[in-house]
């Protein structure tokens, strides 16, 4: 920090600023994502393509290819549709993939091994971890529990929850029947979780009966 009104604080102030506080080395650079990127999209589509700049500049010339080039390399799970973008010029007002069919959970839960998914520690210091596997059998067991009691696609489900793996695992589950996940934590006081619940009129209320977060559905 400078003092702004210190002899000469926008000169240090610009020193200090012309050295960039880290840089990756070569093979972090080499085997980051956006490199693995440009390369694709130099075999495949443009071979000027050679560093992030032109990267930049292919993205806001050709926005459309950059695009349907992104989703792909993503691997993101669903149809992306035909149309990448409606109304390009409008903005706001341009909707991107307006025909694409996915859903948010499947795209999470896709692996299904042993690795951490969720590691989660509270203030007391007590720690949990859930691996992917994990996780996607707690999301279908909860899933379940959401359709025998009759949430299905487009309804609302609300959760008065604490920032836990249970929340975490309950927005998952709504979200993969194609129901709309709202939340609050309980230390929003009750005119807030009025409000907010109120304006979508939720079909089922997830809570928790303490901070251990048994759900109470």
């Amino acid at each position: 920090m400078f003092p702004a009104n210190g002899p000469g604080w926008k000169r240090r102030l610009a020193d200090a600023g012309s050295e960039p506080l880290w840089s990756p080395g070569p093979v972090r650079r080499q085997t980051a994502n956006v490199r693995r990127f440009i390369e694709l999209l130099r075999r495949e589509v443009d071979p000027g393509i050679r560093d992030y700049a032109d990267l930049h500049h292919f993205s806001v010339q050709h926005p459309r290819t950059f695009w349907r080039a992104v989703w792909d390399f993503c691997h993101i799970l669903g149809a992306p549709g035909l149309q990448v973008v409606e109304d390009f010029d409008s903005f706001p007002g341009a909707r991107w993939f307006p025909q694409a069919r996915l859903n948010f959970a499947a795209n999470l839960l896709r692996h299904r091994d042993d690795e951490a998914a969720l590691v989660f520690r509270n203030e007391a210091g007590a720690r949990s971890e859930l691996s992917h596997a994990e996780l996607y059998r707690a999301v279908a067991r909860c899933a379940s529990a959401l359709r025998g009691c009759g949430v299905g696609p487009g309804d609302r489900v609300a959760g008065f929850l604490p920032n836990l793996p249970e929340t975490v695992i309950a927005m998952l589950a709504a979200s993969c029947i194609g129901a709309v996940w709202s939340s609050c934590s309980p230390d929003f006081g009750i005119d807030g979780v009025v409000e907010r619940f109120g304006q979508i009129e939720p079909r089922l209320l997830v809570a928790a009966d303490d901070d251990l977060a048994s759900l109470l559905v």
